[in-house]
């Protein structure tokens, strides 16, 4: 997967948070929205989904008052 892949899951990723009410949700909604970033940049669903799983929890436990 070329960096330019990763910048455009990651950049995905971060600009479509969804964030829920507990970590199960913003876990569920991170991985699917990581895994329609990688398929759309042709790279690994299962990478994908757990960039944008550890992504959109690690951004929502952060951002507390940006995910409600």
């Amino acid at each position: 997967m070329s960096i330019r892949n990763i910048i455009l899951a990651l950049g995905a990723t971060a600009g479509l948070a969804a964030c829920g009410d507990n970590i199960g949700e913003q876990t569920l909604g991170g991985a699917a929205v990581g895994a329609g970033a990688a398929a759309v940049t042709s790279g690994s669903l299962l990478q994908g989904a757990a960039i944008g799983a550890a992504a959109n929890v690690g951004y929502c436990q952060l951002n507390p008052g940006k995910c409600n």
